[in-house]
């Protein structure tokens, strides 16, 4: 493997923690279960009329722009950029912009990513657990909720490692790293690949040309397994006597809190790789 000279040690070994990360996905097969459902899921969804798949997918990508514009335009988002500049300059004085940030060491943005990757998992944490101790409104609006935050995580993410998603290309990339993120553990290495095909055939680092869809049948993943939380939240419900809020609780925080899990720790391996390669010379 060439490294160039403008890499530390410490680039090298995240690098290589990287290669190791991403050959952990290519190696994951899963269990006959988990391979039989994701089968089931494809040949559920293919058993619908075209017509349905094809408003489906648009109306979950038009969601996920809707959410995307809602965050990026507002004052919370703007506060947080501001949040992720203020603690850069205490690194290093001269960081000015969100570029600015690629100045830093990959230890000092990923002490900086940590923090706001731990907050959105306590937000996800709370989410989930309001959701056990709520009725019919909260378990509507969980998921909705969820994707918010995850979606927000993971555009903090880019900007702490440097990569404004002020711009259509980031916001775009962003988008398509959440959804490779929640994608079914057997299948995130095909997702994983394809953001970096993108980052190959890269053309403009502002416009984006290429196709915006983003949602694709195995995203029902997760829409089974929110309906799954809910029956099993619904289970130790009790009409008369609710003894069970505090396992209801449990079950909805823990569901939350690992779905973010997942998605920020994906979301940093890949701004991770996206900074070393910069600093690598292979990337302009």
């Amino acid at each position: 493997m060439r490294i160039m000279m403008n890499w530390t040690e410490r680039d090298e070994a995240v690098w290589e923690e990287i290669l190791k990360w991403e050959q952990t996905l290519l190696e994951y097969e899963g269990n006959d279960l988990q391979t039989t459902y994701i089968k089931w899921l494809e040949r559920t969804f293919a058993s619908f009329p075209e017509e349905w798949q094809e408003a489906f997918l648009t109306k979950l990508d038009q969601w996920m722009f809707q959410v995307q514009s809602l965050l990026q335009g507002s004052q919370i988002q703007e506060e947080a950029r501001e949040r992720i500049l203020v603690s850069a300059r205490a690194f290093d004085d001269s960081v000015v912009d969100i570029p600015d940030l690629r100045k830093l060491t990959i230890d000092q943005l990923h002490y900086l990513n940590r923090q706001h990757s731990a907050r959105h998992r306590l937000y996800s944490f709370i989410q989930g657990g309001m959701t056990g101790k709520g009725g019919f409104l909260s378990a509507v609006s969980d998921f909705p909720i969820l994707i918010a935050i995850n979606v927000r995580a993971v555009q903090l993410t880019a900007m702490t490692y440097g990569f404004d998603v002020q711009s259509p290309y980031e916001t775009m990339i962003s988008l398509k790293v959440f959804h490779a993120a929640v994608l079914p553990k057997q299948v995130q290495i095909y997702g994983w690949k394809k953001l970096l095909e993108d980052l190959e055939n890269k053309q403009d680092v502002y416009f984006y040309d290429d196709s915006e869809q983003l949602a694709d049948p195995l995203w029902l993943n997760e829409i089974v397994k929110q309906l799954m939380k809910l029956m099993a939240i619904n289970m130790f419900k009790k009409k008369q006597n609710d003894k069970f809020p505090l396992i209801r609780m449990a079950i909805g925080a823990n569901f939350n809190y690992q779905f973010t899990k997942k998605v920020t720790e994906y979301a940093e391996k890949y701004y991770q790789y996206r900074l070393l390669l910069d600093k690598k010379g292979d990337m302009k």
